[in-house]
């Protein structure tokens, strides 16, 4: 089951722990709470919450980074595939603007944020097209070239770079603006990229350029990347969830309901979740094929004309690697429905079971699962109507069938709702009430 932990033990502090559990329920130790996280510059973390609930940074000024990304849904935005520019409204409740409406949905599911600071995240996105990587010009490995590397501080921070430019969630279609004149041209970087337009809004209202003073110094001007540096540190900030009842379980033995103690045996042991979702944040940052039912329109060129979505071989070129898909970490996942790459899971336990018989819950796969707001496009269940498609993801599979319990489901999700903390569900700092800009926050 694909829902992972580290051959890490030591301490009798450890072997103590496990014998918490029957010997025979544990395939292996359980993870340390260790994970490592910078330390915040605190004029850098409140700037950040600023340009987060800014749509400044959006081609059309609509859109801010929490429009998909909120905290009221868990720092995602509530449904299966959202819809970015051209929108009205946050989460399940947003749809198209009539008088602008979008030409797709977002292809792949917004992912949470919880924890993408600490130093263990050097891979971004369902495909991992962002990657750490010492050997590549500036560290980093990207699709967009070399010349978009320098200057970030972080691989979090790099990641802030993709939706600003992308057409469907930030930058807007076609001419309507200057960003997508700019994206639409191939202008991303230079004096005239979409980068440098971005960058130039910012840094013309005066309570930015002050704050960035506090950050950056006076005397140069804003460059995108100390925008989304920013970002970053309010990201890494504002939702570190390493404080669960899992963790405090692992750091010094504090009790788990039985429920839960139950789920937890059934997660490093019989169930084999760990095999995939390992470490302290539940994830191998691996990537692996599980059927996953395909709905929206698919990460594609729109050249290419189909709404198929291939995962990681996007990425790598492999045949190997055809939908593969990221390792999500679990952490506060209770509160970060729909599941899966395209959200084709809306609720916790049918995700869990899909993983029990992946080809069979892919070919019996019911659309109703989906939470997709608005009139329906097109794209929306095209995939699924695609009897070769569909045998081509079932046949790239990973997951051997198994059998659980109703009661052995119940008490996964229960281990699994020790692994919210709640501190980080509402933020450390919290909306502001306005932003700089003076345009309307995402409440």
């Amino acid at each position: 089951m694909v829902l992972g932990a580290n051959i890490r033990s030591g301490s009798v502090r450890w072997i103590a722990l496990v014998l918490l559990l029957p010997l025979s329920a544990l395939a292996g130790p359980l993870p340390r709470a260790d994970a490592v996280f910078p330390e915040p510059d605190m004029d850098q973390v409140r700037l950040g919450r600023l340009l987060f609930y800014d749509p400044i940074l959006s081609g059309n000024r609509e859109v801010a980074c929490a429009t998909c990304h909120h905290p009221r849904f868990g720092t995602s935005d509530g449904v299966s595939l959202g819809i970015g520019d051209g929108g009205i409204g946050l989460g399940p409740d947003r749809r198209p603007d009539p008088a602008n409406p979008p030409e797709q949905r977002v292809p792949r599911n917004a992912p949470a944020l919880f924890n993408l600071g600490a130093l263990e995240f050097t891979t971004m996105f369902h495909d991992g097209r962002l990657q750490l990587d010492p050997a590549q010009p500036g560290g980093i490995r990207t699709p967009l070239g070399k010349e978009m590397t320098a200057g970030f501080d972080s691989i979090l921070a790099a990641q802030a770079m993709f939706p600003v430019l992308s057409p469907d969630e930030m930058a807007g279609h076609y001419s309507e603006n200057e960003i997508a004149r700019a994206v639409r041209l191939g202008f991303l970087t230079g004096p005239d990229g979409a980068w440098a337009r971005i960058a130039a809004r910012v840094e013309a209202i005066p309570a930015y350029r002050a704050a960035f003073d506090k950050v950056i110094g006076a005397g140069r001007l804003v460059a995108f990347t100390d925008i989304a540096n920013a970002i970053a540190a309010f990201v890494a900030f504002e939702w570190r969830a390493d404080d669960s009842l899992f963790d405090r379980h692992l750091r010094d033995g504090t009790p788990l309901p039985a429920p839960a103690q139950a789920g937890l045996a059934l997660f490093y042991g019989k169930a084999g979740c760990d095999t995939c979702h390992s470490g302290q944040f539940q994830t191998d940052h691996g990537f692996h094929a599980i059927a996953m039912p395909q709905i929206g329109p698919g990460k594609a060129a729109r050249f290419e004309r189909h709404h198929r979505d291939t995962g990681r071989m996007r990425v790598t070129g492999a045949d190997e690697d055809a939908y593969r898909f990221r390792t999500p970490s679990l952490r506060n996942v209770t509160e970060t429905a729909p599941y899966g790459h395209d959200g084709a899971y809306a609720t916790l336990e049918a995700v869990i079971r899909h993983h029990l018989d992946p080809v069979r819950s892919l070919r019996s796969y019911d659309p109703a699962q989906a939470v997709l707001p608005g009139p329906g496009f097109d794209s929306d269940f095209a995939v699924m109507r695609d009897a070769g498609e569909v045998d081509a993801i079932a046949a790239a599979n990973e997951l051997a069938p198994q059998h659980l319990t109703d009661e052995e489901v119940s008490q996964i999700i229960a281990f699994l709702a020790t692994l919210m903390d709640t501190t980080s569900l509402t933020g450390r700092l919290g909306i502001p009430n306005s932003v700089p800009s003076g345009l309307p926050v995402p409440q």
